[in-house]
Protein backbone atom coordinates (compact mmCIF):
# COMPACT_ATOMS: atom_id res chain seq x y z
CA UNK A 1 0.00 0.00 0.00
CA UNK A 2 1.41 3.65 -0.77
CA UNK A 3 0.74 4.91 2.38
CA UNK A 4 0.77 1.86 5.32
CA UNK A 5 0.99 3.08 8.61
CA UNK A 6 1.13 6.44 7.48
CA UNK A 7 -0.92 9.16 9.58
CA UNK A 8 -2.45 11.77 7.59
CA UNK A 9 -4.39 14.47 8.92
CA UNK A 10 -7.11 15.41 6.89
CA UNK A 11 -8.60 18.93 6.94
CA UNK A 12 -11.98 19.88 5.38
CA UNK A 13 -12.73 23.34 5.22
CA UNK A 14 -15.96 25.26 4.06
CA UNK A 15 -16.50 24.71 0.52
CA UNK A 16 -18.69 22.96 -2.16
CA UNK A 17 -15.80 20.62 -3.00
CA UNK A 18 -16.13 19.55 0.84
CA UNK A 19 -17.80 16.22 -1.12
CA UNK A 20 -14.45 15.31 -2.80
CA UNK A 21 -13.28 15.28 0.49
CA UNK A 22 -15.02 12.41 2.02
CA UNK A 23 -13.59 10.07 -1.17
CA UNK A 24 -10.23 11.19 -0.24
CA UNK A 25 -10.68 9.87 2.99
CA UNK A 26 -11.82 6.73 1.65
CA UNK A 27 -8.84 6.75 -1.00
CA UNK A 28 -6.20 7.42 1.97
CA UNK A 29 -7.68 4.07 4.30
CA UNK A 30 -7.58 2.35 1.32
CA UNK A 31 -4.36 3.05 0.41
CA UNK A 32 -2.76 2.00 4.45
CA UNK A 33 -3.13 5.42 5.39
CA UNK A 34 -4.69 6.19 9.29
CA UNK A 35 -6.73 9.46 8.43
CA UNK A 36 -8.16 11.59 11.56
CA UNK A 37 -10.36 14.39 9.93
CA UNK A 38 -10.93 18.00 11.39
CA UNK A 39 -13.81 19.90 9.88
CA UNK A 40 -14.18 23.58 10.24
CA UNK A 41 -17.57 24.48 11.24
CA UNK A 42 -18.25 26.07 7.83
CA UNK A 43 -17.01 22.66 6.17
CA UNK A 44 -19.89 20.83 8.73
CA UNK A 45 -23.06 22.43 6.12
CA UNK A 46 -21.58 20.81 3.57
CA UNK A 47 -20.77 17.20 4.38
CA UNK A 48 -21.32 16.25 8.41
CA UNK A 49 -18.95 14.62 10.58
CA UNK A 50 -20.83 11.27 10.52
CA UNK A 51 -19.73 10.73 6.65
CA UNK A 52 -16.06 11.58 8.06
CA UNK A 53 -16.02 9.36 10.80
CA UNK A 54 -17.46 6.67 8.95
CA UNK A 55 -15.13 6.51 6.55
CA UNK A 56 -12.25 6.94 8.65
CA UNK A 57 -13.36 4.74 11.32
CA UNK A 58 -12.23 7.79 13.97
CA UNK A 59 -14.29 10.09 15.63
CA UNK A 60 -14.30 13.92 13.71
CA UNK A 61 -12.60 16.85 15.49
CA UNK A 62 -14.02 20.29 15.36
CA UNK A 63 -13.42 22.22 18.38
CA UNK A 64 -10.27 24.01 20.00
CA UNK A 65 -11.70 22.91 23.41
CA UNK A 66 -12.70 19.40 22.40
CA UNK A 67 -12.98 17.52 25.76
CA UNK A 68 -11.91 14.21 25.17
CA UNK A 69 -8.32 15.78 24.70
CA UNK A 70 -7.29 15.46 28.86
CA UNK A 71 -4.95 18.45 28.54
CA UNK A 72 -7.81 20.47 26.45
CA UNK A 73 -4.69 21.13 23.90
CA UNK A 74 -6.25 19.47 20.75
CA UNK A 75 -4.64 21.52 18.31
CA UNK A 76 -1.24 20.10 19.65
CA UNK A 77 -1.82 16.57 20.49
CA UNK A 78 -3.56 16.17 16.67
CA UNK A 79 -0.53 18.21 15.52
CA UNK A 80 2.19 15.64 16.69
CA UNK A 81 0.36 12.74 15.80
CA UNK A 82 0.34 13.55 11.71
CA UNK A 83 3.17 12.76 9.64
CA UNK A 84 1.17 15.17 7.05
CA UNK A 85 -1.23 18.00 7.46
CA UNK A 86 -3.92 18.14 4.44
CA UNK A 87 -6.58 21.10 4.21
CA UNK A 88 -8.75 19.85 1.20
CA UNK A 89 -10.82 22.22 0.16
CA UNK A 90 -8.39 24.84 1.18
CA UNK A 91 -10.66 28.11 0.73
CA UNK A 92 -9.91 31.55 -0.01
CA UNK A 93 -10.14 32.61 3.50
CA UNK A 94 -8.60 29.13 4.85
CA UNK A 95 -5.23 30.05 3.01
CA UNK A 96 -5.78 33.84 4.37
CA UNK A 97 -5.58 33.02 7.33
CA UNK A 98 -2.92 30.43 7.54
CA UNK A 99 -0.72 32.99 5.52
CA UNK A 100 -1.44 35.61 7.80
CA UNK A 101 -0.67 33.46 11.27
CA UNK A 102 -4.61 33.94 12.49
CA UNK A 103 -5.09 31.37 15.66
CA UNK A 104 -8.61 31.25 16.97
CA UNK A 105 -9.77 27.93 16.33
CA UNK A 106 -8.78 25.13 15.98
CA UNK A 107 -7.89 24.17 11.76
CA UNK A 108 -6.00 27.73 12.08
CA UNK A 109 -4.12 26.73 15.64
CA UNK A 110 -3.35 23.56 14.39
CA UNK A 111 -1.63 24.80 11.20
CA UNK A 112 0.54 27.00 13.59
CA UNK A 113 1.56 24.14 16.23
CA UNK A 114 2.31 21.79 13.58
CA UNK A 115 6.15 21.62 13.06
CA UNK A 116 5.07 18.92 10.08
CA UNK A 117 4.79 19.36 6.19
CA UNK A 118 1.46 21.01 5.27
CA UNK A 119 0.05 20.19 1.68
CA UNK A 120 -2.67 22.86 0.56
CA UNK A 121 -5.52 21.64 -1.76
CA UNK A 122 -7.11 25.38 -2.94
CA UNK A 123 -10.52 25.33 -4.18
CA UNK A 124 -12.56 28.46 -4.75
CA UNK A 125 -14.48 30.99 -7.33
CA UNK A 126 -11.99 31.53 -10.35
CA UNK A 127 -12.02 35.16 -9.78
CA UNK A 128 -10.97 34.66 -5.77
CA UNK A 129 -8.18 32.11 -6.67
CA UNK A 130 -7.07 34.72 -9.47
CA UNK A 131 -7.46 38.00 -6.79
CA UNK A 132 -4.13 39.77 -6.02
CA UNK A 133 -4.76 39.15 -2.04
CA UNK A 134 -4.87 35.29 -2.94
CA UNK A 135 -2.12 34.84 -4.69
CA UNK A 136 -0.09 37.32 -2.02
CA UNK A 137 -0.91 34.66 0.15
CA UNK A 138 -0.51 31.58 -1.78
CA UNK A 139 3.03 33.35 -2.56
CA UNK A 140 3.50 33.50 1.35
CA UNK A 141 2.96 29.70 2.22
CA UNK A 142 4.67 28.73 -0.72
CA UNK A 143 7.65 30.63 0.67
CA UNK A 144 6.82 28.98 4.07
CA UNK A 145 7.80 25.94 2.92
CA UNK A 146 3.94 24.89 2.10
CA UNK A 147 3.09 22.26 -0.44
CA UNK A 148 0.37 23.13 -2.88
CA UNK A 149 -1.99 20.74 -4.67
CA UNK A 150 -3.76 22.74 -7.85
CA UNK A 151 -5.95 24.20 -8.21
CA UNK A 152 -7.52 22.17 -11.50
CA UNK A 153 -9.65 23.81 -14.10
CA UNK A 154 -13.17 23.47 -15.73
CA UNK A 155 -16.46 23.85 -14.56
CA UNK A 156 -17.40 25.31 -11.51
CA UNK A 157 -19.96 24.53 -9.25
CA UNK A 158 -21.19 28.96 -9.82
CA UNK A 159 -21.18 28.26 -13.22
CA UNK A 160 -18.33 30.07 -14.62
CA UNK A 161 -15.22 28.05 -16.18
CA UNK A 162 -11.66 28.45 -14.99
CA UNK A 163 -9.07 27.44 -12.58
CA UNK A 164 -10.55 26.63 -8.95
CA UNK A 165 -11.58 23.73 -8.65
CA UNK A 166 -10.38 20.95 -6.59
CA UNK A 167 -7.94 18.77 -7.92
CA UNK A 168 -9.41 14.95 -8.20
CA UNK A 169 -8.97 12.95 -5.18
CA UNK A 170 -7.00 10.04 -7.14
CA UNK A 171 -4.29 12.87 -8.63
CA UNK A 172 -4.27 14.57 -5.05
CA UNK A 173 -3.50 11.29 -3.72
CA UNK A 174 -0.39 10.50 -6.13
CA UNK A 175 0.54 14.19 -4.41
CA UNK A 176 0.21 13.22 -0.69
CA UNK A 177 2.06 10.17 -1.45
CA UNK A 178 4.63 12.23 -3.18
CA UNK A 179 4.80 14.38 -0.31
CA UNK A 180 5.98 11.63 1.98
CA UNK A 181 8.52 10.70 -0.73
CA UNK A 182 11.63 11.19 0.06
CA UNK A 183 13.35 13.45 -2.63
CA UNK A 184 16.05 11.73 -4.00
CA UNK A 185 15.46 13.38 -7.56
CA UNK A 186 14.74 17.01 -5.99
CA UNK A 187 15.66 19.33 -8.69
CA UNK A 188 16.24 16.68 -11.45
CA UNK A 189 14.58 16.35 -14.85
CA UNK A 190 13.32 13.47 -15.98
CA UNK A 191 12.98 11.80 -18.86
CA UNK A 192 10.76 9.04 -19.81
CA UNK A 193 9.88 7.25 -22.22
CA UNK A 194 6.39 4.88 -22.31
CA UNK A 195 4.21 2.67 -24.68
CA UNK A 196 4.41 0.82 -27.95
CA UNK A 197 4.89 2.73 -31.32
CA UNK A 198 2.61 2.56 -34.11
CA UNK A 199 4.02 2.14 -37.55
CA UNK A 200 0.65 2.73 -40.14
CA UNK A 201 0.79 0.67 -43.16
CA UNK A 202 -2.04 2.26 -44.27
CA UNK A 203 -4.76 5.15 -42.81
CA UNK A 204 -6.33 1.38 -41.20
CA UNK A 205 -3.75 -0.99 -40.04
CA UNK A 206 -0.12 -0.66 -38.55
CA UNK A 207 2.44 -2.53 -37.14
CA UNK A 208 2.99 -2.51 -33.14
CA UNK A 209 3.10 -4.01 -30.14
CA UNK A 210 1.39 -5.29 -26.98
CA UNK A 211 3.19 -3.14 -24.49
CA UNK A 212 0.29 -1.58 -22.11
CA UNK A 213 2.77 0.96 -20.80
CA UNK A 214 2.00 0.48 -17.41
CA UNK A 215 5.32 0.42 -16.68
CA UNK A 216 6.73 3.32 -18.33
CA UNK A 217 3.85 5.56 -16.94
CA UNK A 218 4.83 3.92 -13.00
CA UNK A 219 8.29 4.99 -13.29
CA UNK A 220 7.30 8.65 -14.52
CA UNK A 221 5.03 8.36 -11.25
CA UNK A 222 7.93 7.12 -9.07
CA UNK A 223 10.26 9.70 -10.57
CA UNK A 224 7.99 12.35 -10.11
CA UNK A 225 7.35 11.11 -5.93
CA UNK A 226 10.97 11.26 -5.91
CA UNK A 227 10.79 15.10 -6.36
CA UNK A 228 11.93 15.54 -10.24
CA UNK A 229 10.47 17.19 -13.35
CA UNK A 230 9.16 14.56 -15.40
CA UNK A 231 8.78 14.45 -19.10
CA UNK A 232 6.98 11.42 -20.14
CA UNK A 233 6.84 10.31 -23.79
CA UNK A 234 4.27 8.01 -24.90
CA UNK A 235 3.09 5.93 -27.39
CA UNK A 236 -0.52 5.19 -27.60
CA UNK A 237 -1.93 3.38 -24.53
CA UNK A 238 -5.14 3.45 -22.61
CA UNK A 239 -3.81 5.04 -19.85
CA UNK A 240 -3.97 9.04 -18.02
CA UNK A 241 -0.68 10.85 -17.35
CA UNK A 242 0.48 10.17 -13.63
CA UNK A 243 -0.62 13.56 -12.01
CA UNK A 244 2.15 16.04 -12.18
CA UNK A 245 3.85 14.65 -15.30
CA UNK A 246 4.19 16.61 -18.37
CA UNK A 247 3.14 14.18 -21.41
CA UNK A 248 3.64 14.21 -24.68
CA UNK A 249 2.08 11.53 -26.98
CA UNK A 250 3.36 10.38 -30.25
CA UNK A 251 2.76 7.54 -32.35
CA UNK A 252 5.46 6.02 -34.27
CA UNK A 253 8.78 5.84 -33.40
CA UNK A 254 10.24 8.46 -35.44
CA UNK A 255 7.45 10.69 -33.89
CA UNK A 256 9.53 9.85 -30.46
CA UNK A 257 12.80 9.84 -31.49
CA UNK A 258 12.13 13.72 -32.17
CA UNK A 259 10.47 14.40 -29.39
CA UNK A 260 13.10 12.88 -27.07
CA UNK A 261 15.83 14.36 -28.87
CA UNK A 262 14.13 17.77 -28.33
CA UNK A 263 13.75 17.57 -24.67
CA UNK A 264 16.83 15.23 -23.60
CA UNK A 265 19.64 18.21 -23.16
CA UNK A 266 16.91 19.63 -20.21
CA UNK A 267 17.47 15.88 -18.90
CA UNK A 268 19.50 14.46 -15.97
CA UNK A 269 17.99 11.24 -16.55
CA UNK A 270 16.86 9.20 -19.66
CA UNK A 271 14.76 6.07 -18.84
CA UNK A 272 14.26 4.47 -22.01
CA UNK A 273 10.27 1.87 -20.75
CA UNK A 274 9.29 2.31 -24.55
CA UNK A 275 8.76 -0.73 -26.79
CA UNK A 276 9.56 1.12 -30.21
CA UNK A 277 9.05 -0.68 -33.27
CA UNK A 278 12.77 -1.63 -35.02
CA UNK A 279 11.32 -1.21 -38.52
CA UNK A 280 8.45 0.59 -40.40
CA UNK A 281 6.81 -0.01 -43.23
CA UNK A 282 9.31 1.84 -46.35
CA UNK A 283 6.12 3.39 -48.05
CA UNK A 284 2.77 4.39 -46.14
CA UNK A 285 -0.47 3.60 -48.82
CA UNK A 286 -2.35 6.26 -49.07
CA UNK A 287 -5.51 4.45 -49.14
CA UNK A 288 -6.81 1.30 -46.80
CA UNK A 289 -5.14 -1.95 -48.84
CA UNK A 290 -8.41 -3.98 -50.19
CA UNK A 291 -8.75 -7.66 -49.75
CA UNK A 292 -9.43 -9.51 -52.62
CA UNK A 293 -10.94 -13.19 -52.45
CA UNK A 294 -8.03 -14.12 -55.27
CA UNK A 295 -5.18 -11.78 -54.06
CA UNK A 296 -2.31 -12.51 -52.59
CA UNK A 297 -1.01 -10.93 -48.87
CA UNK A 298 0.60 -8.02 -50.32
CA UNK A 299 4.41 -7.77 -49.88
CA UNK A 300 5.97 -4.89 -47.42
CA UNK A 301 9.06 -3.68 -47.47
CA UNK A 302 10.66 -2.56 -44.09
CA UNK A 303 13.29 -0.05 -43.17
CA UNK A 304 14.95 0.60 -39.59
CA UNK A 305 13.91 2.63 -36.91
CA UNK A 306 16.28 5.32 -35.55
CA UNK A 307 17.38 3.74 -31.92
CA UNK A 308 16.24 6.45 -29.49
CA UNK A 309 17.99 5.10 -26.82
CA UNK A 310 21.61 4.48 -28.50
CA UNK A 311 20.89 8.14 -29.67
CA UNK A 312 21.06 9.62 -26.35
CA UNK A 313 23.40 7.87 -24.97
CA UNK A 314 26.41 9.07 -27.64
CA UNK A 315 25.12 12.62 -26.78
CA UNK A 316 28.37 14.97 -25.93
CA UNK A 317 26.70 15.84 -22.75
CA UNK A 318 24.39 12.70 -22.25
CA UNK A 319 21.94 11.86 -19.19
CA UNK A 320 22.68 9.03 -16.79
CA UNK A 321 20.60 6.65 -19.38
CA UNK A 322 18.54 3.58 -18.48
CA UNK A 323 17.53 0.91 -20.77
CA UNK A 324 14.76 -1.67 -20.95
CA UNK A 325 15.24 -4.86 -22.27
CA UNK A 326 11.87 -7.17 -22.86
CA UNK A 327 13.13 -10.64 -23.75
CA UNK A 328 11.12 -14.14 -24.87
CA UNK A 329 13.64 -16.10 -23.81
CA UNK A 330 17.61 -15.96 -22.66
CA UNK A 331 16.94 -12.52 -20.37
CA UNK A 332 20.58 -12.65 -19.14
CA UNK A 333 21.97 -13.19 -22.27
CA UNK A 334 20.47 -10.79 -24.25
CA UNK A 335 19.86 -7.89 -21.61
CA UNK A 336 23.79 -8.31 -21.03
CA UNK A 337 24.50 -8.06 -24.72
CA UNK A 338 21.90 -4.88 -25.23
CA UNK A 339 23.78 -2.60 -22.82
CA UNK A 340 26.87 -3.33 -24.31
CA UNK A 341 25.37 -2.62 -27.74
CA UNK A 342 24.06 0.39 -26.34
CA UNK A 343 26.18 1.96 -24.59
CA UNK A 344 24.38 2.82 -21.71
CA UNK A 345 25.38 2.02 -17.95
CA UNK A 346 22.24 0.61 -16.89
CA UNK A 347 19.74 -1.60 -18.65
CA UNK A 348 17.11 -3.00 -16.63
CA UNK A 349 15.61 -6.47 -18.42
CA UNK A 350 12.44 -8.67 -17.91
CA UNK A 351 10.62 -11.62 -19.80
CA UNK A 352 7.88 -9.38 -21.17
CA UNK A 353 5.46 -11.86 -22.73
CA UNK A 354 4.77 -12.57 -18.67
CA UNK A 355 3.48 -9.36 -17.74
CA UNK A 356 2.15 -7.30 -21.17
CA UNK A 357 -0.83 -5.28 -19.76
CA UNK A 358 -0.61 -6.63 -16.06
CA UNK A 359 -0.04 -4.39 -12.91
CA UNK A 360 2.91 -6.79 -11.80
CA UNK A 361 6.13 -7.82 -12.56
CA UNK A 362 10.30 -9.16 -12.27
CA UNK A 363 12.98 -6.97 -12.97
CA UNK A 364 16.57 -7.69 -13.23
CA UNK A 365 19.23 -4.45 -13.24
CA UNK A 366 22.55 -4.97 -15.65
CA UNK A 367 25.52 -2.77 -15.37
CA UNK A 368 29.08 -3.39 -15.14
CA UNK A 369 29.55 -5.20 -12.39
CA UNK A 370 27.20 -7.50 -13.45
CA UNK A 371 23.40 -8.31 -12.60
CA UNK A 372 21.13 -7.92 -9.52
CA UNK A 373 17.51 -8.65 -8.54
CA UNK A 374 14.36 -6.33 -7.58
CA UNK A 375 12.54 -9.25 -7.57
CA UNK A 376 8.81 -9.53 -8.25
CA UNK A 377 5.58 -7.04 -7.22
CA UNK A 378 3.70 -4.58 -8.58
CA UNK A 379 4.80 -2.31 -11.18
CA UNK A 380 4.40 1.13 -9.04
CA UNK A 381 6.39 -0.76 -5.85
CA UNK A 382 9.11 -1.63 -8.22
CA UNK A 383 9.68 1.48 -9.80
CA UNK A 384 9.89 3.11 -7.18
CA UNK A 385 12.68 0.74 -6.35
CA UNK A 386 14.30 1.34 -9.50
CA UNK A 387 14.23 4.79 -8.88
CA UNK A 388 15.67 4.84 -5.65
CA UNK A 389 18.63 2.77 -7.26
CA UNK A 390 19.22 5.28 -10.28
CA UNK A 391 19.61 8.33 -7.30
CA UNK A 392 22.21 6.42 -5.97
CA UNK A 393 24.01 6.19 -8.99
CA UNK A 394 23.45 10.13 -10.00
CA UNK A 395 26.97 12.03 -9.58
CA UNK A 396 26.62 14.28 -6.49
CA UNK A 397 28.29 16.98 -7.93
CA UNK A 398 25.04 17.20 -10.43
CA UNK A 399 23.65 20.85 -9.12
CA UNK A 400 20.05 20.64 -8.79
CA UNK A 401 18.38 22.43 -11.24
CA UNK A 402 14.72 23.03 -11.04
CA UNK A 403 12.20 23.55 -8.26
CA UNK A 404 10.38 20.40 -6.62
CA UNK A 405 6.53 20.29 -8.68
CA UNK A 406 4.06 21.42 -5.90
CA UNK A 407 6.30 23.43 -4.17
Amino acid sequence: MDLQGRSILLAVTGGVAAYKSAELCRLLVKAGAQVQVVLTESASRFVGAATFQALSGKAVFTDLWDARVPNTMAHIELARAADLIVVAPATAHTLARAAQGLADDLLSTLLLAAGKPVLFAPAMNREMWLHPATQRNMATLRADGARICGPASGEQACGEVGEGRLVEPEDLLQDIVAALTASCLEGRTVLVTAGPTFEPIDPVRGLTNRSSGKMGYAVARAAREAGARVLLVSGPTALAAPFGVECIAVESAQQMFDAVMARAAQAQVFIATAAVADWRPAQVLAQKQKKTPDALPPPIALQTNPDILAAVAALPQAPFCVGFAAESENLLQHASAKRLRKGVPLLVGNLGPETFGRDDNRLELFDASGHQSLGAGSKIDLARKLVAHIAQRLPVSDTPLQSPPGA
